[in-house]
C-alpha cells in the first residue's frame, strides 16, 4: 500500500478530506490494473491510475464530488479511445468514493500494512466494509454488507443475491520482503531507492547510530548486536542483502543464509575477486555447489557499472523487482479462499 492511504491529510482539510478513486475493472487494455488507486483532495492528489486523460476526468469528477458535497460510492465507465482519445483503447471502471482519514476502518487498514485486507463498498451509498485475510468483519458498515466474496479475483465489481451492486478492493500486503545487512551509504540509498516499491525491508546494523532519524514506511529499523540472528528470525522465501563494514560479519551472515532451505534471492556486494574468496571458504565448510552458485556477487544489472551508492542502489533496486515480479508470477500470488461462496457476478 502506497501513499493513498497516509499522505492526503496535508493536502485538504475538509471532510470528507478526500475522494478514493480505484480501478474497479479493466475491459481489453488500460494503464493500471484494477486495484490501483488515486486520492483527490481540493487542492491536490496523491499516487495514480495511470495519468493521461483517463486521470484529468477522474480528478473533475473526485472535485465536482467534494465541492457538491456528493458523498455516494458511484461507478464510472470511461471509454479510453472514443471518449478520452488514449491508445490503450479498453475501458475503464472507476470507483469513487468519499474517505476521511478519521473512519474508524480507514485507521485501522493504516494499521494493517503487513496484513492483507479487504475493502467492501456500497455502489450507491456511503458504507465501507473492512474484512482480514479470511473475510472477518473488523471495521466499518457491515450493514447490509455480502456475507462472502470472492479472494482470488482480486479487486473486482459484483452483485449480490439481492442485486446491490458492491466494490470488493484487495489491500494486499507486499509479498516481497528484503532483509538488508549494512546502513552504510550504499545501504542507505537502497533504502531510498525501494522506499516507494511494492516490498517491505528489514534494515539491520550494529551501530545504532548510523541509522538515519526518519526511514520509510515500508521499512524498520534492527539495531542489533547479534545481525545473524535475524536471518534466522526472517519469512520464508525472504531476499537477503549483505554489505555490512566488516569483511568478517559478511561471511557470518553469508554461512547462515546458506543454512537456510528456504531462504530467496542473497545477495553480497563486492567484487569477483571477494566472491572467489567467499566461494573458498564456503567449500571449506561443506557449503552446496548449487547453494554457492546462486549467490549474487557481485550485485546489480549487468551492464551498470557506476559505483555511486545511488547508481548501485538503481541498478540493485531494478535487479530486485526482477527477482520478486519473477517469483509472483511462478506461484501465481493468490489471496487465502473464502470459507463460504456465493454466486459473484460481474457488472
Amino acid at each position: 500500500m502506497s501513499d493513498w492511504l497516509s499522505a492526503l491529510s496535508t493536502i485538504s482539510g475538509e471532510a470528507p478530506d478526500s475522494i478514493l478513486v480505484t480501478v474497479a475493472m479493466v475491459e481489453g487494455s488500460g494503464p493500471r490494473a484494477a486495484g490501483a488507486k488515486m486520492r483527490v483532495g481540493l487542492h491536490g492528489q496523491v499516487d495514480t491510475i495511470g495519468g493521461g486523460h483517463l486521470e484529468l476526468r477522474a480528478v473533475e469528477i473526485a472535485k465536482t464530488m467534494l465541492m457538491t458535497g456528493d458523498t455516494a460510492t458511484r461507478i464510472e465507465r470511461l471509454a479510453l479511445g472514443p471518449s478520452l482519445g488514449q491508445c490503450c483503447g479498453g475501458v475503464v471502471y472507476l470507483a469513487f468514493e468519499a474517505v476521511h482519514a478519521g473512519t474508524p476502518w480507514w485507521q485501522q487498514l493504516q494499521q494493517r500494512r503487513q496484513q492483507d485486507s479487504w475493502r467492501v463498498s456500497a455502489v450507491g451509498a456511503q458504507a465501507t466494509a473492512l474484512h482480514d485475510a479470511d473475510g472477518a468483519w473488523l471495521a466499518g458498515s457491515s450493514l447490509g454488507s455480502p456475507q462472502s466474496f470472492s479472494r482470488e479475483r482480486g479487486t473486482h465489481l459484483m452483485h449480490d443475491a439481492a442485486g446491490r451492486r458492491w466494490l470488493v478492493d484487495a489491500c494486499l500486503a507486499p509479498r516481497a520482503h528484503l532483509v538488508l545487512f549494512g546502513a552504510g551509504h550504499v545501504g542507505a540509498a537502497i533504502l531510498r531507492a525501494l522506499a516507494h516499491l511494492p516490498c517491505t525491508v528489514s534494515w539491520v546494523d550494529e551501530r545504532e547510530d548510523m541509522f538515519p532519524a526518519q526511514i520509510p514506511d515500508n521499512a524498520r529499523v534492527i539495531a542489533s548486536d547479534m545481525p545473524e540472528e535475524q536471518v534466522a528470525l526472517a519469512p520464508p522465501g525472504a531476499s537477503f542483502l549483505v554489505m555490512t563494514h566488516s569483511h568478517a560479519l559478511d561471511q557470518r551472515l553469508t554461512q547462515a543464509i546458506m543454512a537456510r532451505d528456504d531462504a530467496g534471492w542473497f545477495g553480497l556486494i563486492g567484487s569477483l575477486t571477494k566472491r572467489r574468496q567467499f566461494e573458498h571458504r564456503l567449500r571449506a565448510r561443506g557449503v552446496a555447489e548449487q547453494r554457492i552458485a546462486a549467490m549474487v556477487c557481485p550485485i546489480g544489472v549487468p551492464g551498470i557499472k557506476g559505483k555511486e551508492p545511488a547508481v548501485i542502489a538503481a541498478s540493485v533496486a531494478c535487479q530486485l523487482l526482477q527477482v520478486w515480479e519473477a517469483a509472483a508470477d511462478a506461484a501465481h500470488v493468490a489471496p487465502s479462499a473464502p470459507r463460504q461462496q456465493r454466486a459473484i457476478y460481474s457488472i
